[in-house]
């Protein structure tokens, strides 16, 4: 080891010694935000709210923020040291080198207990970031070949209680679901309409699939898969504008008189429809599958 020559100068100035006080609230965030972010794991499932997912997942990381705060300013031993040399290259012995990086962990007296909390948070943190892969629903392909409907199968609402015939007036909308299926099925959903029938302007068979002029319609937008929630009909004259289904995402339109046919909006497809009938209690009945494929337009299901 080489000595620094004459008129070298040296200075070092160390504080060590975290208080307990420092280590319990380092202890507190880390445990805090293993919590949070516990939470935002279970709230994905249990209730996806998108208010209290920010709050879990927003809390978690500003916990670890905190602990990462008040570790580095009151527990890692605080040093500042200035050293001259007179000449460069000069190393020091690694048995010096070993011998200061141990000395950076005295002063802390909980240290494995630190470290330990600090790895749980960030495991929670990055499990938590994993989850919502479970929330992305079923995987589909490029089309979607099956669905809940069948022929036989009844129309019910969100009670389970049959939908009749008159149970759909002019103007209003509805929503339908298969009976005995999985409502969070792909597909399940409907939304059904009634147009009066002389103003139908459909095919023959088209026709026989709305018994007096009731109509049933996919719920997914053939554009992005978001919901048809909307339906617009007007009250009031002059009724310039024709009824029609409405998606509020994009505003894709599928005009009701004309069997679901895109009228506006970026959709790549009309409005697949669900063939219907009536059985002797005048309920609706599903006579098969859709007519035309269901799903967003990507890739095979544009066509």
């Amino acid at each position: 080891m080489s000595s620094p020559t004459e008129g070298a100068s040296e200075t070092h100035d160390r504080e060590a010694g975290s208080k307990r006080g420092a280590e319990n609230l380092v202890l507190l965030s880390l445990a805090a935000a293993t919590l949070a972010a516990v939470a935002f794991g279970v709230l994905v499932i249990v209730l996806p709210d998108t208010q209290l997912l920010g709050l879990a997942l927003g809390g978690s990381l500003a916990l670890l923020g905190v602990a990462a705060v008040v570790a580095g300013q009151k527990i890692v031993p605080q040093e500042i040291a200035i050293e001259e040399r007179t000449d460069f290259g000069e190393r020091q012995p690694a048995s010096e080198v070993v011998e200061m990086v141990r000395d950076a962990e005295r002063g802390v007296s909980r240290r494995r207990l630190l470290v330990g909390a600090a790895g749980a948070s960030g495991a929670a943190l990055g499990a938590a970031a994993l989850v919502p892969a479970v929330a992305l629903g079923p995987k589909v392909g490029e089309t979607i070949a099956q669905t809940p409907w069948s022929r036989g199968r009844r129309v019910v609402d969100s009670q389970d209680r049959p939908i009749t015939a008159d149970d759909v007036q002019v103007g209003a909308m509805l929503s339908g679901f298969p009976e005995g299926a999985t409502r969070r099925e792909f597909g399940a959903s409907i939304v059904i309409v009634k147009v009066p029938p002389g103003e139908l302007e459909i095919s023959a068979r088209m026709r026989a699939d709305a018994p007096e002029g009731v109509l049933a319609f996919s719920k997914i937008c053939p554009h992005a898969g978001c919901a048809v929630a909307i339906y617009r009909h007007p009250l009031y004259e002059p009724t310039t504008e024709r009824p029609a289904l409405v998606c509020p995402c994009h505003y894709s339109t599928f005009d009701v008189r004309r069997g679901g046919t895109l009228e506006f909006g970026p959709a790549g497809r009309d409005l697949p429809q669900l063939p219907l009938e009536l059985n002797a209690a005048r309920e609706l009945v599903a006579t098969g599958d859709f007519v035309g494929q269901i799903g967003p337009s990507y890739l095979g299901v544009r066509k």
